[in-house]
């Protein structure tokens, strides 16, 4: 849809089709069909189309850095390193080399250019498909060359517009799972790169719960897979991962969505990616995601000597996770972000601790 209206705005418009997974034993990749649904777009469009693959690329840029931090038991997001080095890094620069002067895509997300030259990133007009969260970290410059013309349409615009136009996939399904990779197994998936570290599930007593299989298969808030209900002595209420407990490989589950261990005020990040034009040196107000479709969350931004942050929210938050992304906002337009490192628990959390 986004090179069809490019099209009709007058722009000579190309296609590229990149393969970034290469595994020969795998049932669940989609993207020999992939290629097929966007082969028969470009023909219906009549545009070229450049098919490449920057598998080993994604390997060693996106999948590795992924891989480790699971085994350092954080959760990663992989969306957000796709951007950043994939399709706005090996992507873009391929598009430049085959002599393209700008880089369009499919995202759900406004780029703003300003007076100055400046280009800022704001949220799509769809709230609900808004993907600003995991663009925050492409490069200030790449953005410069972008077009992103699905940013002032709801997705359901999108699809009827795809119809009308005639195009093949106006009815296919919105991509989900890990970035490249598509939706499988998550547990099994990670099995054929992780070797299983199994330790003591315990609850917040210290009670012996049952065994997990390495810490690396499980996230903060995770329900279900702990395979520890029914247990005598406990209500029927389902359990919840609360804390990964890497220094003595002990996973902590609490009953109840809202228990206290599940509950922070704050967090402190790595070195913030600022889309601004010069980083913010003095705390302000703004807005947070600490994950993608979250509502914004009020907070107080205070910048630290050496480039990383501390947020301190208004309301507590669930289950915030080291390895994931904050995310901040200043009304609808993204100032950049930084990976979570550590969480502040509540004086609640601290006292069931």
């Amino acid at each position: 849809m986004a090179a069809l209206l490019l099209k009709e705005q007058g722009w000579d418009v190309q296609a590229l089709f990149m393969s970034n997974w290469d595994d020969e034993d795998d049932s669940y990749c989609t993207a020999a069909q992939d290629f097929q649904d966007a082969r028969a777009i470009a023909q219906e469009l009549g545009i070229p189309l450049h098919r490449v693959s920057f598998a080993a690329q994604y390997r060693e840029r996106v999948f590795e850095y992924f891989l480790s931090e699971q085994r350092a038991g954080r959760t990663p997001n992989p969306d957000v390193l796709c951007n950043r080095e994939i399709k706005f890094g090996v992507a873009l620069n391929y598009v430049r080399r085959l002599g393209g002067t700008h880089f369009a895509t499919g995202h759900y997300a406004k780029l703003v250019k300003r007076s100055d030259g400046t280009t800022e990133l704001h949220k799509a007009r769809d709230g609900t498909k808004d993907q600003s969260y995991f663009l925050h970290a492409v490069a200030p410059e790449h953005l410069a060359d972008t077009l992103m013309p699905l940013g002032e349409l709801q997705k359901s615009e999108v699809r009827d517009r795809a119809r009308r136009a005639g195009l093949p996939v106006f009815d296919k399904p919105d991509s989900t799972g890990i970035c490249f990779i598509g939706e499988r197994p998550f547990r099994e998936f990670l099995e054929k790169f992780l070797d299983k570290t199994p330790g003591p599930i315990e609850s917040a007593d210290g009670e012996r719960l049952g065994t997990h299989q390495g810490l690396a298969f499980y996230t903060l808030g995770q329900r279900g897979g702990l395979q520890i209900g029914g247990r005598r002595g406990h209500s029927e209420e389902p359990w919840y991962v609360a804390v990964k407990d890497a220094r003595r490989n002990v996973l902590v589950a609490v009953q109840g969505h809202d228990h206290p261990l599940l509950a922070s005020e704050a967090l402190t990040t790595g070195p913030m990616h600022w889309l601004t034009t010069e980083p913010r040196t003095a705390s302000f107000r703004c807005t947070a995601k600490v994950r993608y479709r979250q509502a914004d969350q009020p907070a107080l931004f205070e910048p630290q000597p050496d480039g990383t942050a501390r947020l301190i929210f208004e309301q507590r938050q669930r289950a915030v996770t080291p390895g994931q992304y904050a995310v901040i906002y200043d009304g609808d337009r993204c100032l950049g972000g930084a990976v979570i490192e550590t969480v502040q628990p509540t004086s609640r959390a601290q006292a069931a601790a």
